[in-house]
């Protein structure tokens, strides 16, 4: 997490709150399903902001970074605070996606109950089941909040049900087999505690029954105020003012600026340091604090030595809390820097150091990346295909030129015997497209596990298959279903290793000269096949200029010009109408390439290309 703020004004010890006026509550959700836009209105209703101030009028306040404003989702959990009543409430804002399931499991630590965010169209979808899951082994209770019930489609009183039925699932005790409904519009800001009639729905209203619930339902924090200090660091954070911060909720005893504490690290190393200052969240400010009580989330500053799952506690008792325990990665993709003839020419970081040192500083805050160094190379395990590519598109914004490969799985091994990760994939789909999907997953041996009508033309459908079999596949599935196909899915353990899959794919069609593409030659590529290039394309050999039409691979110069004889033979290419070419993005180049195949990731251009780029060499290699 990286900050840009600096605190406004300095907490007296007479302001701070005390730790049974306290409430940490996680928002918690399926991807899309309203998390951020409730947080919108609690922030706006809690009067955090001014009337003229610039976010009264701004969605999705909490999503500050670039690539979660343009994908419109939740990459890094969020942590801020609002006062109703009397009361502290510490709101953290989780992501929904399944690939950043890493950040929930570390920030619902800091939780001592959550808002569980159910769309009344869609219902439980299997990120719910992952963080429903999750917050109940933490002993959590959650509220439930019935959303966007103004939906045309909307089913309140069968969600509800399909919720129970999951609490049913997932309950660790009898008590959790309890919980309360509210139902909510989050986008307009109101919330109800019973079903609203349509004419009290279009009425005027506002948030106040979530802010009481969370004071009655969401208990003050299971803390000690009183004993030696004691805190898990959950999370870092960074800015040009103060540097690095730890972060946590401190779990007992009090923080007082300036105190000498140990830092517990992973190993059982007890280093000596020093809480330089301490920070509370205010709104989106961090404020400087005197002192924090037990049961608040604080910022740390002067601990440069701190990672995440370290324990911060008082130098005369250090003692360690559990770390954290944080699911394994379930793929993993070569990384290291450009080898491509146009190496170097793009980016500002270009070497095998800087790539290295970048991936390092990464790991400090990405709980769910691991990175094994392969000489000038780097295997970079994460949680799936968006949680790996927002790493990719992250260090190509900055400025790093590299090639990473096919993304793999990651196989573990269990009693001598192979695991690979399964997954459960929910695909909800018109009925009209429901043979393209099923076609396309049988060939991907999945395994199909029911399959339901939804009621408003359109099918649920629920497979088993490996994680491997999911590479390249929401892209398929959106081309087959005209975009109209939800895809989702969710790791539910290993089995084990199956037989390889046949490619899926066609061949591709190479570029055999390197140079400038050509509008005449292009029109060749759009006989054989699909062009993922345009006119005007710096080339060079063995770079993928399309998708053939056939199974194997093809070579065709691009970069030849029409031989001129005549006049009206020089006017011909002006007259050359050529198809749209397609161009793909990131994720779905990720998707795209085989393991004989590479992609050139730069700040200007993402370029996929042969491992080896002559076919010579290819040969040779195939040979081996």
């Amino acid at each position: 997490m990286r900050l840009s703020c600096s605190p406004r004004r300095v907490l007296l010890e007479t302001d701070m709150t005390p730790t049974d006026k306290i409430r940490n509550v996680a928002i918690i959700a399926h991807v899309d399903h309203g998390k951020t836009t409730l947080v919108d209105g609690l922030l706006k209703q809690s009067k955090t902001f001014r009337d003229n101030q610039a976010e009264m009028n701004q969605t999705t306040i909490l999503d500050t970074g670039d690539l979660e404003r343009e994908r419109g989702i939740t990459i890094s959990a969020k942590t801020t605070a609002v006062t109703y009543d009397g009361y502290k409430i510490n709101i953290i804002d989780t992501p929904g996606h399944a690939d950043f399931s890493g950040e929930v499991e570390r920030t619902l630590g800091m939780a001592d109950g959550c808002l569980l965010i159910v769309d009344a169209q869609e219902g439980p979808m299997p990120q719910t089941k992952f963080v429903l899951r999750k917050a109940l082994q933490l002993g959590l209770r959650p509220i439930v909040v019935i959303n966007k019930i103004d939906k045309r489609d909307a089913r309140p009183d069968e969600v509800i049900d399909e919720v129970g039925s999951l609490f049913l699932d997932l309950a660790t005790d009898d008590d959790q087999l309890e919980f309360p409904v509210y139902y909510s519009i989050g986008r307009e800001g109101k919330a109800w505690d019973n079903r609203p009639s349509e004419t009290e729905a279009e009425a005027s209203g506002d948030l106040s029954v979530i802010f009481k619930a969370i004071i009655e339902h969401v208990p003050a924090p299971r803390v000690k105020s009183d004993g030696p200090f004691q805190m898990l660091v959950t999370s870092l954070a960074w800015d040009t003012y103060q540097g690095k911060y730890a972060i946590g909720r401190i779990q007992r005893g009090k923080a007082i600026a300036g105190m000498p504490l140990a830092l517990i690290q992973r190993d059982g190393k007890i280093v000596k340091v020093k809480a330089d200052k301490l920070f509370v969240a205010q709104g989106l400010e961090r404020v400087e604090a005197a002192e924090v009580p037990a049961g608040d989330i604080v910022w740390i500053t002067g601990i440069n030595e701190s990672q995440i799952g370290e324990t911060l506690a008082d130098i005369e008792t250090p003692e360690a809390l559990p770390v954290m325990e944080i699911e394994p990665p379930t793929l993993q993709i070569a990384m290291g820097p450009n080898t491509s003839p146009f190496a170097g020419r793009e980016g500002k970081f270009t070497t095998s150091r800087q790539i290295g040192a970048r991936l390092q500083r990464e790991l400090e805050t990405n709980v769910g990346l691991r990175i094994v160094e392969q000489g000038v190379n780097f295997l970079v395990s994460g949680r799936g295909e968006l949680h790996l590519s927002v790493l990719i598109e992250t260090l190509r914004r900055e400025g790093f030129e590299l090639e990473v490969g096919r993304p793999q799985v990651v196989v573990r091994e269990t009693n001598g015997v192979k695991e690979e990760p399964v997954e459960e994939l929910t695909v909800e789909v018109s009925e009209e497209h429901a043979g393209a999907v099923t076609s396309e997953l049988g060939r991907r041996r999945a395994t199909l596990l029911e399959m339901a009508p939804t009621g408003k033309g359109t099918q649920s459908l629920i497979y088993r298959l490996p994680t491997r079999a999911l590479l390249g596949l929401r892209n398929i599935l959106l081309s087959a279903t005209k975009g109209t196909a939800t895809v989702n899915s969710l790791l539910i353990g290993y089995e084990p290793l199956g037989t390889p899959l046949q490619q899926l794919r066609n061949g591709v069609l190479l570029s055999a000269e390197t140079g400038v593409a050509t509008v005449y030659s292009l029109k060749t590529v759009e006989e054989r096949g699909t062009a993922y290039i345009g006119p005007g394309t710096k080339v060079y050999e063995g770079m993928i200029i399309g998708l053939n039409r056939r199974s194997e691979d093809m070579e065709i110069n691009v970069t030849k010009e029409k031989k001129l004889t005549n006049v009206r033979a020089s006017s011909t290419d002006m007259t050359t109408q050529l198809t749209p070419f397609t161009d793909l993005t990131l994720e779905e180049a990720l998707d795209f390439i085989e393991n004989d195949e590479l992609l050139e990731v730069t700040p200007e251009n993402l370029r996929m290309r042969k491992r080896y780029l002559t076919d010579n060499e290819r040969r040779k290699h195939r040979n081996k």
